[in-house]
């Protein structure tokens, strides 16, 4: 089988009725990750006094929610609403460099977030002086660069293997499960998948156990600082030890054989690190800092009287 060819998405074979009812809460799921992203985004670029290291970060976050639901949700969207469940092959390695790029700068991010309240935390008079508006550019754009560069590459990877099958069971295009369809070696992709994994999940994660040294600090601190750094520090938390279970999840389910648990909930877990994230963020974010969730009431209000 060739490269110019189409893969199938199996899981939605007789899926009969229950296939709308799936969509529509799709459609819903999208509009509101859409909605509330866009709300912080909106937020934190029309106000000035949100123009601060963590709240730039915060709408980072929101981008690449946005970004990565948008690789995802219009072709299930279109999946469940047509009978052909087909993806050409180009448009299947654009979908997999889009989730897994998303998933990589979700974690790079959530590790700049994780330095920056350390900075804050554990040296206050310095912070302006260390993470500097330039400072932070660079990190951004090293963080949005890195990933991509890594990513990219090993799409590059599979897009050079030949197929021997075309059949997917998944309900997105997962680059493990394409690469396992190849009839050639493909021990380069494995050693490269296993090297993309360390340093783009794992040592972004290890940056999260600054979180534990700035507990330890607070411990020692007095009660006004100590209530304060919890304040900003548990929201980063959730969201860091949600979407670590969730990656999790998809890291373990992709070395099952198809078959070996039950159909559902390999659905379920392959989809929780994509859906539940970008739906948490906002809501986490929008209630927890009383300078968004303002700016938010503000906006929905302006819109409202228009």
């Amino acid at each position: 089988m060739g490269n110019g060819t189409y893969f199938y998405f199996m899981l939605f074979e007789n899926l009969g009725c229950i296939k709308y009812v799936f969509f529509s809460l799709g459609v819903i799921f999208y509009c509101v990750i859409i909605y509330f992203n866009v709300l912080i985004i909106l937020a934190v670029f029309l106000e000035r006094t949100l123009h601060q290291p963590m709240y730039i970060l915060i709408s980072c976050l929101s981008i690449n929610s946005v970004y990565g639901t948008t690789g995802f949700f219009p072709r299930l969207l279109t999946d469940l609403l047509y009978d052909t469940h087909r993806i050409s092959y180009e448009a299947c390695l654009i979908q997999s460099f889009v989730i897994y790029s998303y998933a990589a700068y979700e974690l790079t991010i959530l590790m700049l977030m994780a330095f920056d309240r350390f900075v804050a935390i554990n040296k206050p008079l310095h912070y302006n002086n260390i993470i500097t508006t330039r400072f932070l550019t660079l990190l951004i754009v090293i963080a949005w660069l890195y990933p991509m560069i890594f990513v990219g590459f090993g799409s590059l990877l599979t897009a050079r293997l030949k197929m021997c099958d075309n059949k997917l069971f998944k309900v997105y295009c997962h680059n493990y499960e394409i690469v396992k369809l190849s009839c050639v070696n493909h021990n380069i992709n494995n050693i490269y998948g296993l090297i993309v994994t360390f340093t783009t999940i794992f040592i972004p994660l290890k940056f999260g156990g600054s979180y534990v040294k700035i507990l330890v600090i607070c411990q020692r601190s007095s009660k006004e600082f100590r209530s304060k750094a919890y304040q900003t520090c548990i929201p980063h938390i959730v969201i860091l030890l949600n979407f670590s279970v969730a990656l999790f999840c998809e890291l373990t389910l992709s070395r099952f054989v198809n078959g070996e648990i039950p159909i559902e909930l390999a659905v379920i877990l392959s989809l929780e690190f994509i859906v539940i994230p970008p739906f948490v963020n906002p809501i986490v974010y929008g209630l927890n800092f009383p300078g968004i969730r303002k700016k938010i009431r503000h906006l929905i209000k302006t819109k409202s009287k228009k």
